[in-house]
């Protein structure tokens, strides 16, 4: 067995990890970066990438469809599943390969195989039954998260998760869908648009538990006008193939019934990748949930290994992975340097999309805090009218007293590009009259955002100023 010496190792090549291992390159670290499958982990491969390229060609088959009613006359659209797939492979292709370039570009040497740790300061590659020690200072380990199973839907031909509908193997007539959170709602409004008859089983009260409640029934009217069934407080009991004919048993309010489907997509959550990679050996400790415990600079409880990404906790976003492998690339080099972001943005490209930085209303007032709400619907905003998507709203949350910006919740169009103006201004401790009084590009649909804000101060112009109604909580609000 071959030795080598690192300055610093880097476990898994995923939107954390391949981050981290050029940011450690750049700060002038020997660097490795170990990855058993492709660059870019999961995000790239079965994750963000293709399924924002299905979204995209989704959208597109949609407009066709609905473009009679702004007088461009097209027959119906035809899905060839074969090109399009062939379509996100080559998106997915060439981003592996930037990646690939900028790792080599930055003198990061990239071993295939699965590292397992050996001691507090190795670990051993296997590549096929040919292994290499590998010693460093410092590790990041940054090995992700894989799809929750359930009893009773083993993941297969029939059943999916969230990669082989990804992989797109064909459109099903009849498409189940067990899970109504982010994962599930997007791909289930993918196929609803390339022509699947969908079907979403959720077994808590609430699609996108914990996102602003009114945002949520903008989209659910999204996925009727789609004809996609929800199913609420719904668990699904298990799975029937009678004569080559699936049917998906759920219990809501203790009764049975039955869904037609052809195919089921199991989209419930995910675990953490920290099995079988030898954390016990490294002294690393793990919570009651299977995550990584660190600390604000993404040390475990052994200071030579850093985690990051999914393997840490929730949320679960491509984004924070790469900004914790920043984080802990720069701490292994000595800087000062910490998770010390005021708020992290969330996207869900649904249609339509919804994206949330800060606080909510509810978790404003759970901090015991007063808000102040401003709210400007999209169907009052010029360019939301012209390119005819006017439905969904901004609403930023505001401290009542200071004015200062407590949290943004966007449901419309482009609203995951529209986020990062409202996380910029959270980061630089904005108030809302900071917004207010920025001039905004018109038409644009960034003004829905100074709209809003302009309502939170009772200074909307494209709106009518209403006082606030009085909450049951506290009786009527202070003008």
């Amino acid at each position: 067995m071959t030795t080598k010496t690192f300055d610093a190792v880097v476990i898994g090549a995923g939107p954390g990890g391949y981050v981290a291992a050029i940011r450690l390159a750049q700060l002038g670290k020997k660097t490795a970066l170990v990855e058993r499958e492709s660059l870019g982990g999961v995000c790239l491969n079965w994750g963000c990438i293709p399924s924002k390229a299905f979204i995209a060609a989704g959208n597109l088959v949609d407009e066709i469809r609905g473009a009679a009613d702004r007088g461009i006359l097209v027959s119906e659209p035809k899905v060839d599943v074969a090109k399009l797939r062939a379509f996100k492979e080559g998106v997915v292709k060439k981003l592996v390969s930037g990646v690939g370039a900028l790792e080599k570009g930055n003198g990061v040497e990239v071993l295939k195989g699965k590292a397992t740790f050996v001691g507090p300061n190795a670990v051993e590659v296997d590549a096929g039954g040919e292994k290499t020690r590998i010693e460093a200072a410092a590790f990041i380990v940054a090995t992700g998260a894989r799809p929750i199973a359930i009893p009773g839907f083993a993941y297969g031909k029939d059943v999916w998760s969230a990669k082989e509908a990804l992989d797109l193997p064909e459109v099903p007539g009849r498409l189940v869908v067990i899970g109504g959170g982010v994962i599930g709602l997007e791909l289930g409004t993918v196929y609803a648009k390339l022509g699947s008859k969908v079907t979403i089983v959720e077994a808590l009260p609430a699609l996108l538990t914990g996102v602003d409640p009114e945002a949520v029934r903008i989209v659910q009217k999204g996925l009727r006008q789609r004809g996609v069934d929800v199913h609420l407080n719904a668990k699904a009991k298990g799975l029937d193939a009678v004569a080559g004919a699936l049917s998906v048993r759920i219990e809501v309010d203790g009764k049975e019934q039955a869904i037609p489907a052809d195919k089921v997509l199991v989209a419930v959550g995910f675990r953490p990748n920290t099995e079988g990679i030898g954390l016990e050996a490294a002294g690393v400790k793990l919570d009651a949930k299977g995550y990584v415990q660190v600390d604000d600079q993404l040390r475990s409880s052994n200071p030579a290994v850093f985690a990051i990404g999914d393997i840490v906790g929730p949320p679960f976003l491509a984004h924070k992975a790469s900004k914790e492998g920043e984080i802990a690339a720069e701490v292994i080099a000595g800087h000062r340097s910490a998770r010390d972001w005021v708020a992290m943005p969330g996207a869900i490209f649904t249609d339509p999309e919804v994206a949330t930085v800060g606080l909510s209303e509810e978790q404003a007032r759970a901090k015991g805090l007063d808000p102040l709400v401003g709210k400007f619907a999209f169907a009052a905003l010029g360019r939301a009218i012209a390119i005819d998507h006017t439905e969904g709203f901004v609403k930023v949350i505001a401290d009542r007293e200071s004015k200062l910006l407590l949290g943004v919740t966007m449901v419309g169009p482009e609203a995951s590009d529209l986020i990062a103006e409202a996380t910029l201004a959270l980061e630089m401790g904005a108030y809302v009259e900071d917004v207010a009084l920025t001039v905004h590009a018109h038409p644009t649909l960034a003004e829905a955002f100074m709209e809003a804000s302009k309502a939170a101060l009772g200074e909307a112009i494209h709106a009518i100023n209403r006082p606030e109604r009085p909450r049951k909580d506290k009786g009527a609000a202070p003008a």
